[in-house]
């Protein structure tokens, strides 16, 4: 499945875009069961100190990650999807070529309990040299849906600019956006299949709900940028270093 100039025009328009089937069940498969094993590890070498940062406190019965970063670093699996033909067909598409991975994640959304993720734009985080340059493509690797924790996006928000951030106090690193911002921002969801990728603006609002289901919402998240973006001011942290050039 190809780009269109419908498709670009919905996603200028709207700030995301979901296209269906662009990976197969045994690519999904090969990549759950690979940070599945790597989860386990990570989890039991943890410090303490980093408990709350990837630890889900969502879930009360059992300790279960809630995210790991920058598996395209260090998982081939992730890395093969990364370069997938067809996915970066459609990056390109969208910020223009010369793409790279700057950074990425794992999201696991435990059944019955994984918490929610708070509203908030990639951008504020990123603090991109370009703020058309960074995309972010989100892969399902279970099907997402309300149920489970799906996308909600705030269709349109990418036409406006950053607005800053807040966090709780006793979570600095959980920056989101104002209650008194959300409160005039209507939120659309957006269920993504397996196998699916949700491509979203940088400046586009964003958040998850709980996973209340009896079913895992794991999902991979490519934050690319294109030849010409870096995160210049960035809100939290990134290592420039592994960045991965695709094209």
């Amino acid at each position: 499945m190809q780009p269109t100039a419908a498709d670009l025009a919905s996603y200028r328009h709207h700030g995301h875009l979901t296209v269906p089937g662009l990976f197969d069940a045994a690519t999904t498969d090969a990549a759950i069961a690979d940070i599945e094993a790597w989860g386990r590890t990570f989890l039991a070498e943890l410090p303490p100190a980093r408990r709350a940062w990837y630890v889900d406190g969502g879930v009360k019965a059992r300790e279960v990650l809630r995210k790991l970063d920058n598996p395209h670093h260090h998982r081939e699996p992730v890395r093969a999807m990364a370069r997938n033909d067809a996915l970066v067909q459609w990056v390109e598409a969208l910020i223009g070529p010369g793409v790279s991975v700057y950074f990425s994640q794992i999201f696991f959304k435990s059944p019955e309990g994984g918490g929610p993720k708070p509203a908030h734009q990639d951008n504020f985080y990123f603090g991109p040299s370009d703020l058309e340059g960074v995309v972010t493509a989100w892969i399902a690797l279970d099907d997402s849906t309300i149920d489970n924790g799906c996308l909600f996006f705030g269709e349109g928000t990418h036409l406006g600019p950053v607005i800053p951030h807040i966090a709780p106090p006793d979570e600095p690193f959980n920056l989101q956006l104002p209650a008194d911002v959300l409160a005039r921002q209507p939120m659309v969801s957006a269920p993504v299949p397996r196998g699916g990728v949700s491509f979203h603006h940088g400046n586009t609002f964003h958040q998850s709900g709980p996973n209340h289901s009896t079913r895992w919402r794991r999902a991979c998240a490519l934050h690319y940028v294109n030849a010409r973006t870096t995160f210049d001011h960035p809100a939290l942290p990134y290592d420039a270093a592994l960045r991965l050039r695709i094209t």
